[in-house]
């Protein structure tokens, strides 16, 4: 909005309404259930009955293919040895069939992975009647998916807790002076709600009287904040203090913690994936395996060399060992603030080395202020004021609740506008009292309007200059005759801005780079303030995009943004960072992480941990494919029978997966 805008875009870095998703437990009747009124979660016995169900699921199958192989070994030893050949081969065929139909479908998609290996080993076992080295492999892939599993639960624990968290009810005031509790997907912009101690805000609003919050859930402060009647609340923050009402100004769905949960949502149902790291492996290791495999075969003549080969082969270590660790990252970046959708995703951003990050509500407050209002001779400030104020009433953007705000504060009356249309970049156009008004850039187009929008008046002229000197941002407000006035805004640096940067260019960024639709002189003042690399102002969305490809092309890239026109950089970028503290936004909608924390600070926290996390995860799968490859070679010389050497995979695959879970720890501990 404005000629060089606020909010970073050119123009206007317009907001939008958030991600549409309803929080996960919905309400089945305006009756609340026990410890549900006010948005309160609950958990109950029927919660816990199925975390326990859950629990006991986890272990079954490991527990019931063990039990085999021990009644297998019962009957061994006890003289039965062809009914313990029996179970070791039903305990075989057991594993072998999932992961063959598994190994098929993903030949059916044109993916060739690792785990053809182990398949190829558990059908050679069965072929030679090594029936006791198929059972233990069948159990060593069984504890390996229970130990990824439990670690997987345990690291998806944060991300699990915002979804039990999420609010279910509220307490809406009827017109009669009473309260009702309803779900709240009843609840609509401009319902009057009321905070109970202890309850989770259910919607985004703005506080009718003076509250005491505690919002480490949305920013992972964990000090309380005072919050004065008249400011903004986010969805997921909990009342610390005395009751207080609400004004709704966002539905459930278009909430910020709403947003929040569909990530976690995403974030839990995606697997880590091994595709990244393992199947990089994959593309050598599976080739050098089964060549390995078939020479000792061909020198010997003895098909149980290739089959022994292939035992100690199973690469438990890629197809475990790797994800373990990359998900046991995604917890941890999560309790620094910053939700990453998939293991890809936070495996990237450990390799990235640049960052392209956006000024305003990113290193700025992205909170604009007002400064003044300029306008032609004659005219009256306060009239200027009321009509883009009556334009901008319908509009989401940052700097029309900036215009309205500031017309509150004056008691000036507005007026609803018609025939309202927004435009990205170039601002908001309506009908006032029958007038058509624009705000934003300067019009050419408006009904009536002569000229052209470079041709200013030497008034308007002079408020470009002192704006411009100043740093500040410019709205025009213009109608058929030409520009009536302007608004002038300033945006202030972020206080930890700096700091952040430092931290960010210490966790490896070695490029930082800002992309600004501000003018060349703010963007200039902000880019030295905070110590970046090269500045790119007057950028349109098209040219952020152009310049993340051509950033892209030199180094693994990150872009941080937070406005729509913020959006296509960021689907474009190898990983796509959103600012979404302050609500849900297109961006966070294309983006692969989310700061829920109003501070670009954590970023590094979240650089520090993927590259931990790879690191333990590259360290796991070379450790276990070394010695994989060692005892392959004694298995191919004929000096590591197949029983053998599926008992030693287990013991290196047990080695690698204990390793791969020291990323739910150590590592870095700084924060921000």
């Amino acid at each position: 909005m404005g000629e060089q805008s606020a909010a970073g875009g050119s123009g206007r870095d317009e907001r939008v309404d958030g991600p549409e998703c309803l929080p996960e437990r919905p309400v089945r009747s305006d009756r609340p259930e026990p410890g549900a009124a006010g948005g309160r979660p609950d958990s109950g016995a029927g919660g816990r009955a199925g975390r326990r169900r859950i629990r006991w699921g986890l272990w079954t199958p490991l527990t019931g293919l063990t039990g085999l192989v021990l009644v297998g070994a019962v009957l061994w030893l006890s003289g039965r040895s062809g009914a313990a050949d029996a179970v070791w081969a039903v305990v075989t065929l057991t594993a072998l069939l999932p992961a063959a139909v598994s190994v098929l479908r993903q030949l059916w998609r044109r993916r060739f992975g690792v785990d053809v290996i182990a398949v190829l080993a558990l059908a050679g076992a069965l072929g030679v009647g090594e029936y006791l080295a198929g059972a233990v492999i069948a159990v060593m892939l069984a504890t390996g998916r229970t130990l990824e599993a439990y670690a997987q639960r345990r690291a998806t624990r944060d991300l699990r807790a915002l979804l039990e968290r999420a609010p279910r009810t509220a307490r809406r005031r009827t017109p009669d002076g009473g309260v009702e509790v309803v779900p709240v997907d009843r609840v609509a912009a401009g319902d009057r709600l009321l905070v109970g101690p202890g309850d989770v805000v259910a919607v985004d609003g703005v506080t009718e009287a003076p509250a005491t919050l505690d919002e480490s859930v949305v920013t992972g402060e964990s000090r309380l904040v005072e919050r004065a009647a008249g400011e903004a609340v986010a969805s997921g923050v909990i009342n610390a203090g005395a009751g207080f009402g609400l004004r709704a100004t966002e539905s459930a769905e278009r909430s910020t913690y709403a947003g929040i949960v569909r990530l976690a949502q995403e974030a839990t149902a995606r697997k880590a994936p091994t595709v990244r790291l393992a199947d990089r492996y994959a593309a050598a290791f599976v080739p050098f395996t089964l060549a390995l495999a078939g020479l000792g075969w061909a020198l010997s003549g003895d098909f149980i060399r290739a089959v022994a080969v292939l035992v100690v082969a199973t690469p438990c270590p890629l197809l475990l060992a790797t994800p373990i660790a990359i998900v046991s990252g995604l917890s941890r970046v999560a309790r620094r603030g910053v939700l990453v959708r998939d293991g890809g995703s936070l495996e990237v951003l450990a390799r990235a080395r640049t960052l392209l990050v956006d000024k305003t509500g990113t290193l700025t407050a992205g909170r604009p202020r007002f400064a003044e209002t300029v306008v032609a001779p004659g005219g009256e400030p306060d009239e200027v004021l009321r009509l883009a104020a009556s334009v901008e009433q319908l509009s989401p953007h940052v700097l029309a609740a900036a215009l309205v705000s500031q017309a509150g504060e004056r008691g000036l009356r507005l007026t609803t506008p018609t025939e309202v249309t927004e435009e990205p970049g170039r601002g908001v156009r309506g009908r006032v009292d029958g007038r058509w008004i624009q705000v934003g850039q300067l019009a050419s187009d408006l009904p009536g309007r002569t000229g052209h929008a470079g041709d200013l008046p030497g008034w308007a002229e002079q408020a470009r200059s002192r704006a411009e000197a100043a740093g500040h941002s410019v709205v025009w407000v213009t109608d058929a005759g030409g520009p009536l006035g302007a608004v002038l805004f300033e945006d202030p640096v972020r206080p930890d801005a700096s700091r952040a940067v430092s931290r960010l260019r210490a966790a490896g960024l070695s490029r930082i780079v800002m992309v600004t639709g501000d003018r060349p002189g703010t963007a200039r003042r902000v880019a030295d303030a905070v110590g970046v690399d090269d500045v790119l102002a007057r950028c349109t969305p098209q040219e952020k995009v152009a310049r993340v490809r051509a950033e892209a092309q030199r180094a693994v890239t990150v872009m941080v943004g937070d406005g729509v026109n913020d959006a296509p950089a960021l689907a474009e970028a190898q990983v796509g960072v959103a600012m979404g503290a302050t609500g849900a936004t297109a961006s966070a909608d294309v983006a692969d992480a989310v700061l829920t924390v109003d501070r670009l600070g954590p970023l590094a926290d979240a650089v520090e941990v993927a590259r931990y996390a790879r690191r333990i995860a590259v360290q796991s799968a070379t450790i276990g494919m070394g010695l994989a490859v060692l005892a392959m070679g004694f298995a191919a010389a004929g000096r590591l029978p197949p029983v053998a050497g599926a008992f030693l995979q287990e013991g290196i695959d047990v080695l690698v997966i204990l390793n791969a879970l020291r990323a739910l720890g150590g590592g870095p501990r700084h924060s921000d």
